[in-house]
């Protein structure tokens, strides 16, 4: 458990400081702060200034938060004045009943530190109640034989005032043949007397209306009145007489319902029916049950001494003849120990610090027993081992302290029971049980599941996925154990971190904010942090390493042949003389993927003849099978498949259009003759087109002669200078060859002049040429057409330079060439590199080889041995280190690749210098 260092100093100075300040608290306890207010107070009104009294400043009210701690809210402290109101109805009456002393007695709590004061308000009277008769009226039957000075018990009113304020006086309204006579009970109660004062006449007058006042001596007095009827009877000499006046006897408050009480008894000296007597009481009774005949009291439900400690009762002898006697039974309750002692918990402190010290007090505890005397007295202990204990603070309170060292991760809580024993006999005991919660201190640092973590992402997982989830624990409680969780450091650049993973504050699972590539990415480390919400807050940090894997999401890549701007297909021209195994060209791709996905092979997918021709399964060498029949067409369409090794494998095609002829005009009838049919719905808008543009030709005709015809007269022959035969000039804007899309690095233009004499060379034109001789041009395609200048026509054509075949000088040795297509004799299956650096290295070097294949400068490879990727890539990366795959670059006007046989392929000789490659539909000057 974490501590500061305050708290050790305050360890320090504790056993010096605590028994002082235990006694000033205890001195605390023990004086009583008393106050005297009338009852019937307002909501509001002040009782006393507390906080003076307990010497407490108007500056230290909101810091030590001065309450009541009391049962009922009859009090409240003023959290601004520290003044004492009342906060609800105070009836002395109701609350104390006919105590003549009525005082509320409560604890006043201040906080920082924990202190308690004992208060005492004492409640005066108020004279607020009148005296009351139970009934308006009632009436009294007196024989007119009654004696003068014959008195009679009248109703006693009730007065729930004391002292002064309650029932004092009884008077009669005046009368010549009755007084009254005020009377003293041994409690100190009133109650009258009716006295006869000359004998009654009942034939003059047989009713007698009385009012009887009832007054006490409160300011100002109150008083209640009843009527009393008095009816005057016939003669019955001798009234019942009651062996006694006051009867008194004890009982005890636990005996069962019917148990006889006592008997009173009474004689009447007449004789017959008026000497019966019959016993009644004056006010029908509840508690107590009588017996008309023999004057037998019984109980009639259970008494409670709590409740009730006295019972007063009177009881009338009624003779035959009307005469009544009366006299009073006092009954006295016996204590009896039948109530357990009520164990209560004031202030409890709801939150228990697990570093609490030894004495922090945790409850203030009372134990109240209704019983009286020793039945009343009580002893309090703890039971079980808990590290707490009780202190007797004063009578009938207790507190709760600790007594030893909390943990809060060892014990949470503690079920502590309190027995409250009193002194009677048998003994009570009241058993009291509270749960105390220990309250969480951040003394724990988050724990990770495991030391480090990795996790294994395919490339092109989805943006927003789960890739991993880290996972810590803390044993505290509450904040202290909520785990947030963030990235505190990365391999990565900083700005780019935030856009490749973010982490879940609350799950810890790491998401991935883009699709990793393989190809860009192939690991990162992160350090993540998980950082509780305590304070202070603790955390801890782990490891997660990501390793990207390689998915076959790339095709493979076809650098030749390429297709021209116009998406036409490259054609190669094959002699017609060629032997099985001749090499027609050679189909080159690249793979950006890794290991088995980039291993890549080459399959026919379609031929026109099948059997013709043949595809090497790793070089992608395109070679005669057999020797061309008189059968087979001139023209072949050859559709070549390159399929990598993943799974599942991805491919790409290349279409070969191959010409069979050993010349150019031989092959340009065969190139231009291959239209492609049509559905019936083209062909109608097709003529429908046609005839509309007859019909615009034929007018544009007749509008062209009338034209020419008025020209003729008037213009100069050199007007139609443009009419005539012209040479070739200059072309149009030429499209640079685009290497990265896998055009080859030599393109060529074909020019054939009207002079009789054809030449098919690699043709390097002039920037400008005359228009005097007809010349005209083909383009790849092998379609021919006419150039004109708009110069005069004496002009003559200039030189036509031939660019020379490729220099053989930088051709290697088949032992020169590592790798798995640089044999032709070798084993096709070869075993790709599994070194992903060589791997990448080999893309890489392709690329290279057709990019410096384009260079009229110089010839592939810049020096000897190093294919030039010295150069672009350092000394280190030369032939010895990569495999060689230029194999793979086919240069056109060649039937060689880049081999170490000058003249010579598969034991062949080469075609000459005169090309034998066209391509279709696209034009280039070099």
């Amino acid at each position: 458990m974490g501590s500061g260092a305050g708290e050790r100093g305050w360890a320090e100075r504790r056993p010096v400081l605590f028994p002082f300040l235990l006694s000033l608290f205890c001195l605390a306890l023990s004086e009583q702060i008393r106050y005297r207010i009338p009852e019937e107070m307002p909501e509001g009104s002040v009782v006393g200034n507390l906080a003076k009294d307990l010497r407490l400043s108007v500056h230290e009210l909101p810091t030590r938060k001065l309450r009541v701690s009391s049962e009922k809210p009859y009090f409240t402290v003023s959290s601004e004045s520290g003044e004492l109101l009342v906060s609800s109805r105070l009836d002395r009456e109701q609350i104390c009943g006919k105590k003549p002393a009525c005082a509320l007695e409560f604890e006043a709590v201040a906080e920082n530190p924990l202190n308690f004061y004992h208060v005492s308000v004492e409640i005066e009277d108020v004279n607020d109640h009148t005296p009351k008769f139970m009934q308006n009226s009632f009436e009294l039957q007196i024989s007119e034989s009654t004696l003068p000075g014959t008195r009679f018990i009248l109703e006693v009113a009730e007065d729930a005032d004391i002292g002064l304020n309650s029932l004092q006086t009884y008077k009669l309204s005046l009368s010549p043949s009755f007084s009254l006579i005020n009377k003293e009970k041994q409690d100190g109660s009133k109650y009258p007397e009716l006295v006869l004062e000359k004998p009654l006449d009942r034939e003059q007058q047989g009713y007698h209306r009385l009012v009887l006042t009832a007054s006490d001596r409160g300011d100002p007095p109150l008083s209640g009145t009843t009527e009393l009827r008095i009816q005057v009877t016939d003669a019955n000499d001798n009234p019942p007489v009651f062996s006694q006046d006051v009867y008194r006897v004890s009982i005890g408050e636990n005996v069962p319902p019917g148990t006889t009480v006592l008997q009173v008894s009474a004689t009447d000296q007449d004789e017959g029916v008026n000497s019966e007597i019959t016993y009644s009481f004056y006010r029908t009774g509840q508690v107590f049950g009588l017996n008309s005949k023999n004057g037998e009291i019984t109980t009639l439900n259970t008494l409670d001494f709590e409740e009730i400690k006295e019972y007063s009762i009177v009881v009338e002898g009624r003779d035959g003849g009307g005469l009544v006697a009366q006299c009073t039974v006092e009954i006295n309750i016996q204590d009896e120990n039948d109530n357990r002692p009520d164990v209560t918990f004031h202030s409890l402190v709801e939150m228990i610090l697990e570093n609490a010290v030894p004495g922090t007090l945790i409850a203030l505890i009372k134990i109240h027993d209704r019983d009286s005397g020793e039945n009343g007295e009580v002893n309090c202990r703890l039971e079980g081992e808990v590290p707490f204990q009780i202190i007797s603070s004063s009578k009938n309170s207790y507190k709760l302290v600790t007594d030893g060292t909390l943990d809060r991760e060892q014990t949470p809580e503690y079920n502590v029971t309190i027995t409250a024993t009193d002194k009677g006999k048998p003994p009570l005991s009241t058993s009291t049980s509270v749960t105390l919660h220990i309250t969480d201190v951040n003394d724990n640092a988050p724990v990770f599941h495991q030391t480090s973590y990795v996790v294994h992402v395919a490339e092109n997982n989805p943006p927003g996925a789960s890739i991993a989830q880290v996972s810590a624990s803390d044993p505290d409680l509450g904040p202290n154990s909520h785990i947030s969780y963030s990235i505190v450091a990365s391999d990565l650049e900083p700005r780019a971190l935030s856009s490749y993973v973010s982490v879940s504050a609350q799950s810890g699972v790491v998401f991935a904010q883009r699709a990793f590539d393989h190809e860009q990415l192939r690991a990162f480390e992160l350090t993540l942090q998980a950082r509780d919400h305590g304070s202070p807050a603790l955390s801890a940090n782990v490891s997660l390493r990501v390793l990207v894997g390689d998915r076959n999401d790339n095709a493979p890549r076809v650098l030749y042949p390429a297709l021209g701007p116009d998406g036409s297909a490259l054609f190669d021209m094959v002699p017609r003389a060629a032997q099985p195994g001749y090499l027609v060209t050679k189909v080159v791709a690249v793979d950006a993927d890794s290991g088995h996905n980039a291993w890549l092979s080459y399959h026919v997918l379609q031929a026109s003849e099948p059997g013709l021709f043949s595809v090497g399964l790793r070089t992608g060498e395109v070679r005669t099978a057999r020797a061309l029949g008189d059968r087979d067409a001139a023209r072949q369409r050859l559709l070549v498949a390159v399929r990598d090794g993943g799974q599942p494998p991805l491919s790409a095609t290349a279409t070969l259009l191959l010409v069979f002829a050993d010349s150019l005009q031989e092959a340009l009838p065969d190139l231009s003759d291959h239209s492609e049919p049509t559905d019936p719905q083209a062909e109608l808008q097709f003529y429908l087109v046609v005839a509309l543009a007859l019909i615009s030709v034929l007018f544009l005709l007749a509008v062209i002669l009338a034209v020419a015809l008025h020209l003729r007269h008037s213009s100069s022959p050199a007007a139609w200078g443009c009419f005539q035969p012209g040479v070739c000039v200059k072309s149009g804007p030429v499209v640079p060859p685009n290497y990265s899309e896998g055009t080859l690095p030599y393109s060529y233009n074909l020019c054939v002049a009207h002079t009789g004499k054809t030449e098919f060379n690699f043709l390097k034109c002039n920037e400008q040429l005359s228009s005097g001789q007809d010349v005209l041009c083909g383009d790849s395609s092998g379609a021919l057409f006419p150039l004109c200048n708009s110069s005069e026509s004496t002009s003559h054509p200039e030189t036509l330079t031939a660019q020379a075949p490729p220099n053989t000088d930088w051709r290697f040795s088949q032992a020169q060439r590592p790798g798995t297509s640089g044999s032709q004799n070798g084993d096709e299956t070869g075993t790709w590199p599994n070194n992903q650096f060589d791997t990448e290295m080999l893309q890489a070097m392709i690329l290279a080889s057709a990019s410096e294949a384009a260079d009229g400068s110089s010839t592939l490879g810049g020096s000897a041995g190093t294919m030039g990727l010295s150069a672009r890539y350092g000394p280190q990366f030369t032939l010895q280190h990569v495999p060689d795959y230029r194999q793979n670059v086919y240069i056109p006007g060649s039937n060689a690749t880049l081999t170490n046989a000058a003249g010579k392929r598969d034991g062949k000789a080469p075609a000459g210098g005169n090309g034998n490659k066209k391509k279709s539909g696209k034009k280039e000057k070099k």
